[in-house]
């Protein structure tokens, strides 16, 4: 009696584990189209750090803040980081997860442009993507 009930636990374990392993759904034209998402992905993001860059605003990073050229530098860094990690993140993942908030403390990164109030990077890059994205007339 008990060969058969651990006979019938093992062959219920390899079933399982079978079905663990097989995909449960199809591949979509989503995951098909990676490389042209996750190219026009860095495309975006490293515009979205030149904009930075070259827009004449201060970036603020724990408690400091820095020209356009050394955020330029610093988001630089943590977009190479990031992209070692996951190739295939999006402009909105690097907002979210590079380009808003420091690593290290925790806080969030400010935009201080000419004439203008202070604002989160996160809004701002996500402005600036928007903008990038919206249609050319």
């Amino acid at each position: 009696m008990m060969r058969r009930i651990l006979a019938c636990l093992c062959a219920c374990a390899v079933v399982l584990s079978v079905q663990a392993a097989a995909p449960t759904t199809k591949p979509s034209s989503a995951t098909a189209n990676k490389p042209a998402d996750a190219a026009t992905a860095q495309r975006e993001i490293e515009a979205l750090i030149a904009a930075l860059g070259r827009s004449g605003c201060s970036f603020e990073r724990n408690g400091e803040w820095y020209d356009g050229a050394r955020a330029r530098t610093h988001l630089g860094r943590k977009y190479d980081y990031l992209r070692r990690r996951d190739p295939a993140g999006s402009a909105e993942s690097f907002i979210e997860r590079a380009a808003s908030r420091s690593s290290t403390s925790g806080r969030a990164y400010h935009v201080r442009c000419p004439g203008k109030p202070v604002e989160s990077a996160s809004t701002w890059f996500q402005r600036q993507l928007r903008d990038m994205r919206a249609p050319k007339r």
